[in-house]
């Protein structure tokens, strides 16, 4: 909104109105605003929540040793983080932007849903909130939305890179003069680091282009549904997922800028996206919103983001790395996540096979993996057997387990931003 007032009053020299044409401007009151509105909002929000008596549910004790501490801190503060990203992307960002809609619809569509299943865990007493089954229909439907919109939309377009051999045997990175459509996705640690989906499908014989599309569509929805159930995993301490998710906000945000720069582009031999600078803004605005729920969510929390949060920050993050063409970067950037899902995965299906045998063995002392490092001894399930259960050799402070998580999140983040350079 105030971008195209700015760029009208442009027209008539009015002093100051031609520097929201700058990204970097945008992005960095886009980052200061989202902030504000986190800090201001938040406030509001947790003082009505408690007027209210609108809180967590009480935490078994056997699985978070601190619950006793978090009884009666209100939930859903994913609200606080959907309108702090929100408000400052309408005010700031080219709302014909297809990349930017997108962003938008996702944040909208999956915070809907964790809403829904906040709300069915506090005000029907359900403890399991939303059906599983529902949760993932809506997950599958964005990302089916995301991917068909990116296969059809003539907006969603990239000038693909070449090296170009020169006299002297150097190699110059250049881009296409034309931007296309393209199934190519960046691999990384690789020379040649473009992935084409079509030649994954090149068994279809001339029907490979469309069923790399199909095959494109698929990825979408797995990336999305993966990322947004490892960031709903992972929000089980005070200030973890918040904390985790504004690092890989920073490196996608810095993806997202060499993206959009035909020179960076070139220099780091990635493809050229057009328009995808208004993601640089939105990405800003999310780190903004991350930041400043820590605020009030760092130990001891007094609100707690719930699924209404955590499912729209993974979607978030999913379909970003979608656009941008890096989706497959995602197991190192989005580590954390992908070991929280892991964990679960191994520990229930280990679980179930040695059920059938008559016995019950557990690979961990809990899960999602964080829980472990938490656990007590007295804690465990007695007619269990633990392959790990001297792992750790104690149990941590949650505030420790946390801040040691963000560090891990900086270390993937960094190695992920060196993928560029390294292959």
């Amino acid at each position: 909104m105030l971008y195209y007032i700015f760029r009208f009053l442009e027209q008539f020299n009015i002093p100051g109105s031609h520097i929201w044409s700058y990204i970097s401007f945008r992005a960095l009151l886009a980052l200061i605003m989202s902030l504000l509105i986190s800090a201001w909002f938040g406030e509001y929000f947790i003082k009505w929540m408690k007027r209210r008596n609108i809180s967590e549910t009480a935490r078994d004790p056997s699985i978070d040793p601190f619950g006793v501490e978090k009884k009666g801190v209100p939930t859903m503060g994913g609200i606080i983080i959907i309108v702090s990203i929100l408000v400052p992307v309408i005010l700031l960002g080219r709302m014909r932007n297809i990349y930017l809609l997108l962003m938008i619809a996702t944040t909208v569509w999956l915070g809907f849903l964790g809403f829904m299943d906040d709300y069915i865990k506090i005000f029907r007493k359900n403890k399991d909130g939303l059906k599983g089954r529902y949760k993932i229909v809506g997950q599958l439907s964005i990302g089916f939305i995301v991917g068909l919109t990116l296969w059809l939309s003539p907006d969603a377009v990239v000038r693909e890179n070449v090296s170009v051999p020169q006299q002297n045997k150097e190699v110059v990175i250049k881009h296409q003069p034309e931007a296309v459509k393209s199934l190519k996705t960046t691999i990384p640690f690789l020379k040649n680091h473009n992935l084409n989906y079509s030649d994954v499908m090149s068994f279809c014989g001339k029907y490979k282009v469309a069923a790399g599309w199909v095959l494109f569509v698929f990825m979408t929805i797995f990336v999305v549904t993966a990322v947004s159930n490892g960031a709903n995993l992972n929000d089980g301490m005070d200030g973890m997922c918040a904390g985790n998710s504004a690092i890989v906000g920073v490196a996608l945000a810095i993806f997202a800028y060499v993206s959009s720069h035909i020179v960076y582009a070139a220099y780091f031999d990635i493809m050229y996206i057009p328009q995808s600078q208004e993601l640089v803004v939105f990405l800003a605005a999310f780190v903004g919103a991350m930041v400043g729920f820590l605020w009030y969510n760092a130990y001891p929390a007094q609100v707690f983001m719930g699924d209404t949060g955590s499912l729209a920050i993974g979607g978030i993050i999913g379909v970003c790395a979608v656009i941008i063409h890096k989706e497959l970067m995602l197991p190192i950037l989005c580590g954390i996540f992908f070991i929280e899902s892991l964990s679960v995965i191994i520990q229930t299906q280990w679980f179930k096979i040695q059920k059938k045998k008559g016995k019950r063995v557990r690979v961990f002392r809990a899960t999602p993996i964080h829980d472990t490092f938490r656990r007590l001894d007295s804690q465990l399930d007695a007619t269990s057997t633990y392959i790990l259960k001297g792992w750790p050799h104690r149990p941590f402070h949650e505030s420790k387990i946390t801040i040691r998580f963000w560090i891990i999140s900086i270390i993937l983040a960094a190695l992920t931003i060196i993928t560029l350079k390294v292959r």
